[in-house]
């Protein structure tokens, strides 16, 4: 039986409800946000899907290191929302975000010394 790998079944359950969230937004007609927060929230996961085969330790640390700053970015976006007048708010979304800047920092600072990934 294969083991799931959290890091990419959050990401990619992130993308989905991300996508959501920029729906609602647009439906809000806040298109700017909803652009920036879609292109980032959907990049996390596309990182961590393209991590899973790399050419090297290197390349796979680089592929997160891309992941991790595009987790910040989406965080960026949602303190963005929180802070902004009239911008729906998703705080689970924002604790979903920083649990996996926590699991990807863990991750490549693992990969630095070694570690299976």
């Amino acid at each position: 039986m294969e083991t799931k790998n959290i890091i990419v079944e959050k990401s990619l359950d992130f993308g989905v409800q991300i996508v959501k969230f920029c729906e609602l937004l647009e439906e809000k007609r806040k298109y700017v946000v909803a652009k920036q927060l879609l292109r980032s929230g959907t990049s996390i996961g596309a990182n961590v899907f393209e991590a899973q085969h790399p050419e090297s330790n290197s390349d796979f640390i680089h592929k997160m290191k891309l992941a991790i700053k595009e987790a910040n970015e989406t965080l960026y976006w949602l303190c963005r929302c929180e802070r902004s007048e009239n911008y729906p708010v998703n705080s689970s979304l924002k604790t979903l975000v920083e649990e996996m800047i926590s699991i990807i920092s863990k991750i490549i600072i693992s990969s630095r010394r070694g570690g299976k990934q």
